[in-house]
């Protein structure tokens, strides 16, 4: 398996709300299909139930494009892979989780120390593409401060789509 963030919210067209959101939505950083769609994913994949972690629950932060082969599955000479612009959204919250073993093989919750030891790569553990760029460039400047991350626009930025390893 691959370790990763908690959720990825894949924002899907017919959904009500509408989960794809329009530029007044992204640049004022309320991007509520974004935040939709990560309530949805979240009671797919982890079973936490919307009423525990609301969409307000959420702050958007960023956007990452990203572009990253599949070298797992078809080897290093992959023609399959991602190309993607992630929201980066950010939420604390205590919740019940009952994991799809469909989505879900394993859940650990850490602080920011035990998983850079954990993404260390001589630990042998396999990473997403997508979390280690958030892990090296983002997630130490928002983990340090947390709560101004999460209360406050400090680290907000939602004009910029940050392009990395593409």
């Amino acid at each position: 398996g691959v370790w990763t963030n908690t959720c990825c919210s894949h924002p899907l067209y017919g959904q009500q709300p509408n989960e794809p959101d329009k530029p007044a939505a992204i640049a004022d950083g309320s991007v509520p299909g974004a935040k939709a769609a990560a309530v949805r994913k979240l009671q797919h994949e982890l079973g936490i139930s919307p009423q525990q972690l609301p969409a307000e629950g959420f702050k958007f932060l960023t956007r990452l494009h990203y572009c990253a082969a599949d070298v797992d599955t078809h080897g290093p000479d992959a023609e399959w892979g991602e190309h993607e612009i992630d929201y980066i959204l950010l939420a604390q919250a205590d919740v019940d989780i009952q994991p799809n073993p469909e989505e879900v093989s394993a859940v650990k919750h850490v602080g920011l120390q035990e998983l850079q030891e954990m993404m260390d790569p001589a630990s042998g553990l396999r990473w997403s593409p997508w979390f280690r760029i958030i892990a090296k460039h983002f997630l130490p400047k928002w983990w340090v401060d947390l709560q101004t991350t999460l209360r406050t626009d400090a680290h907000v930025d939602t004009a910029t789509v940050h392009r990395l390893d593409c």
